[in-house]
């Protein structure tokens, strides 16, 4: 995501923080930020829930071992 900010010029900025404020009111934006921030955290740790239950199991050890089986 920064490396999308770093093609976003201080007009680009403006404009985007303008229309934020026009659609969701300044008093909105707070709540709406929370949401977001849940949201990505949320996704992350669902994310490394995966990662930890792929390679906890046997599935590397079962991959392997068809590895081992296809070749000899």
């Amino acid at each position: 995501m920064t490396s999308v900010i770093l093609f976003i010029g201080g007009a680009e900025t403006f404009v985007i923080i303008l229309v934020v404020v026009l659609l969701f009111g300044s008093k909105k934006i707070p709540e709406v930020a929370r949401g977001l921030g849940k949201g990505i955290k949320e996704f992350k740790k669902a994310t490394e829930e995966i990662k930890k239950e792929i390679t906890d199991t046997d599935i590397i050890k079962d991959v392997n071992d068809i590895k081992k089986n296809l070749e000899g």
